[in-house]
Formats: structure tokens, C-alpha cells, sequence
């Protein structure tokens, strides 16, 4: 009997049962779990990236019922390419809209950076090298003058970004000078960092392996750290359908790579981009605290959070991500003009972020957004051009599409908040 006679109740080992989260748990039950989870989750409004997916698949399936070119290996390899320049401003526009502001700068801050590399590389004959790097330097100076603007003085991102939207336009057009276009000329870095296509079928299909052994070793690491930390963990038949879900859009896709001219480096880079800043949102602490500022900027001052320096950091990444994407559209056109970052590319950056899952509320996003809603965006365009349609009716669509994506962010944020999830 324990001191003072009092009986005493002796605690379970911690080791004995692992702890497992009520949702993990249902997992195990097969599909039965599974579908009772993916119903709680719909009730509940964490729909993920459900809506997008769902929409694509109804995109594809219509524009190839219409015209079978559409789905062909030529038509999505191309589509491949094209949705690069886009989904790399995407990426940017992401971190920003996690914040719940916006950023109304980087069509033409795209269109300066594409524009300092063409003047450097044609016209002064600066190592290319050199005027690359120059050239996303001076997007990351941008983002940093904007971001400074914002957190320290207090200027609404709206207005700073606004007002960055014509300053950066006219730079754009001073540096270019009074030709207004400087031409590429196929043979440089940056052409051919976008032209270039790997034919050998090895390239696609291993870069498909090496994508799912990437996720495995990340998931396996993952599990293992939140078991000896006593926290919720993914059991195994989890991993294995995801995994396997994964392995089978992954070889999909190379496979039909494979059947055009193989893997184009510009989708390579872009991908790499995607799971490197994916690690860095959902891996590390400075990706937390751009979360919990979006979240509850209140909540994350308390926590003592950098306010600032988050806010001004993640300015630069999107207006840095915007100057990358800005020379991969000067690639594909051979190319920096006057239009360059001009038209609907503002739209289209900013649409993709949204429609591919990242909500305008701030707090819940993530990297892959960019890719779902560029494919999407250039789903539709590819097919309406297949179709011959007006420029008229792809603007009508594509904004329809947008406004039912925020509708639906809407709705999933009303929907959690009455299930007291946000």
C-alpha cells in the first residue's frame, strides 16, 4: 500500500498502447473505415483538394468526348509544358493568399524579370548565367521593396501591389527600351531549360519511381517520428493506398510522356519546385508559422511569431517565384516584350492558386494547389482552342470556374466553422 494509506491508481505504460487519433483508427477497418471517414470529412467541410480533381476529371472527360486529340499523348505533353510559366507564379501566389492577403504585382513583375534577362543576355551579351540569376534577383528585390511596404509602413497589400502592377509594367518598358521586344534566341539557358525534353523512357519512368520512393521514405520517417513522440501516426495499410494511388498517376503520366517525346525538363523543374516549397510549408517551422499567421494573426503575434519578417519573406518568394515564371513565358514565346506579363496572366496566376485549393480566407493551402488549378486552367484553354472557341467564351468559363471554386471555399469554411474545425 502506497504512503499515507491512500490507494493509488498505477499508470499504463505510455508504450503499451500507441496513441492513435479516433480518425486514423477508423482507417483500420477497411473500407468501411474509409468511407465513414471520407463521409465525416465531407459533413465537416475538409473537403482537401476533392472539388479540383472532381473538376478536371469532368474537363478531360468532355473535351475528349468532343475531340479525341484532346486527350492525346501530343496534346498533354504539351499542355505539360505550358502550364509552367503559370503554375510557377501560382506557386508564389499561394504563400501569399496563406497570409489571406493578395498580390496584384506578379504579371508584371514576370514580364520586368523576363525583361532584364533578354536586355542582359542579347543586347549587353552578359553571361547568361549571370543575367539568369540578375534577372530573379531583381524579382526577390521587388518582393522585398512591396513587403517592406506592407509589414513596416502599414500600406494594404492590395494598394502596395496595385501600385506595383504600373510601376513594375513601366520599368518593364523602360528596359526594354524603344524597340519594345527583344527576341531570344533559342540556344540560351533559359530556351532551352524550357525546350529541352528527355526521349529516353528511363527519364520519365524513373523520375516517376523516384517521386514515389521520395513520398514512401518522407511518410515512413513521418510515422516513425510522431510514434516514438507518443502522437496520432498513419498506420500502415494507409501508406500502402496511398503510396499506391500515387504510383499509379505517377507512371500514368510518364507513360504517356513516353508516347510523345518523353519528359520535358520545364515540367521536371517545376515539380522539384512543387515538393521542395511543400517541405518547406508543411516541414519546417517558418512553413508553421505562415499557417498560424494566417490562420490567427492575433493568435500568432501571441505565440511570438516575427510578424514582419514572415510577411515580408513570403512577398519575396512570391515576387521571386513570379520572375522564374516569367522567364519560362519568355521561353516558350522566344521573347520579352511590351505585352509580356500582360493579357490574363495576372488572372490565370492568381485563379490557379484558388481554384486548385488554396483558400482566399488565408490558412489552408498548399503548393500543389498551383499544379491541380494550372491544369485545370489550361485544361480548359487547350480544349477550347482544339474546339476553336472564341477568347471571349474561354474568359467567361475560366471566370465561372474561379467563382465556383471560391464558392465552394466558402461553403467548406462555413461548414467547418459550424462544426467548430476553424
Amino acid at each position: 500500500m502506497p504512503k499515507g494509506g491512500v490507494n493509488a491508481t498505477v499508470p499504463v505504460a505510455a508504450s503499451a498502447t500507441p496513441a492513435v487519433d479516433p480518425r486514423l483508427i477508423v482507417r483500420q477497418e477497411g473500407l468501411k473505415g474509409y468511407l465513414g471517414e471520407f463521409r465525416r470529412r465531407l459533413s465537416s467541410g475538409e473537403l482537401g483538394s476533392l472539388p479540383v480533381v472532381l473538376a478536371l476529371v469532368v474537363i478531360w472527360a468532355v473535351f475528349g468526348s468532343l475531340d479525341s486529340t484532346f486527350l492525346s499523348a501530343q496534346n498533354l505533353s504539351n499542355l505539360s509544358q505550358q502550364i509552367v510559366g503559370t503554375g510557377m507564379i501560382a506557386i508564389g501566389v499561394v504563400f501569399v493568399l496563406l497570409l489571406g492577403e493578395i498580390d496584384l504585382s506578379v504579371g508584371s513583375v514576370s514580364g520586368l524579370c523576363a525583361a532584364i534577362y533578354a536586355v542582359l543576355d542579347v543586347t549587353h551579351g552578359v553571361n547568361q548565367w549571370v543575367a539568369l540569376f540578375s534577372a530573379v534577383l531583381g524579382g526577390a528585390v521587388v518582393g522585398l521593396i512591396q513587403g517592406v511596404f506592407f509589414a513596416k509602413v502599414g500600406v494594404p497589400a492590395f494598394v502596395v501591389t496595385l501600385a506595383g502592377n504600373l510601376g513594375w509594367n513601366g520599368a518593364m518598358l523602360q528596359i526594354l527600351g524603344a524597340s519594345g521586344t527583344v527576341n531570344l534566341p533559342g540556344t540560351d539557358i533559359v530556351s532551352r531549360l524550357y525546350s529541352t525534353i528527355y526521349s529516353q523512357q528511363l527519364a520519365a519512368y524513373g523520375a516517376a519511381a523516384a517521386g514515389v520512393l521520395l513520398f514512401v521514405a518522407a511518410s515512413l520517417y513521418d510515422t516513425r517520428r510522431r510514434r516514438a513522440a507518443g502522437v496520432p501516426y498513419r498506420p500502415v495499410a494507409d501508406l500502402v493506398l496511398r503510396t499506391t494511388a500515387l504510383a499509379v498517376v505517377a507512371f500514368l503520366a510518364a507513360y504517356t510522356l513516353n508516347q510523345y517525346k518523353g519528359l520535358p525538363l520545364a515540367l521536371l523543374i517545376f515539380l522539384i519546385f512543387i515538393v521542395v516549397l511543400d517541405f518547406v510549408l508543411r516541414r519546417t517551422t517558418y512553413g508553421r508559422q505562415i499557417f498560424a499567421l494566417g490562420g490567427n494573426i492575433e493568435g500568432a503575434r501571441r505565440a511570438g511569431i516575427n510578424i514582419s519578417w514572415i510577411r515580408i519573406s513570403v512577398f519575396i518568394i512570391c515576387s521571386t517565384m513570379a520572375g522564374i515564371g516569367g522567364l519560362f513565358l519568355a521561353a516558350q514565346i522566344q521573347s520579352a516584350s511590351q505585352t509580356s506579363g500582360g493579357g490574363n496572366l495576372l488572372m490565370n496566376a492568381i485563379a490557379a492558386a484558388v481554384i486548385g485549393g488554396t483558400s482566399l480566407f488565408g490558412g489552408r493551402g498548399k503548393t500543389w494547389s498551383a499544379l491541380l488549378g494550372a491544369l485545370v486552367i489550361g485544361s480548359i484553354q487547350s480544349g477550347m482552342n482544339i474546339e476553336g472557341l472564341s477568347n471571349a467564351i474561354q474568359f467567361m468559363i475560366t471566370g465561372a470556374v474561379l467563382l465556383a471554386a471560391v464558392v465552394v471555399d466558402s461553403l467548406a469554411r462555413r461548414t467547418q466553422k459550424a462544426a467548430g474545425r476553424a
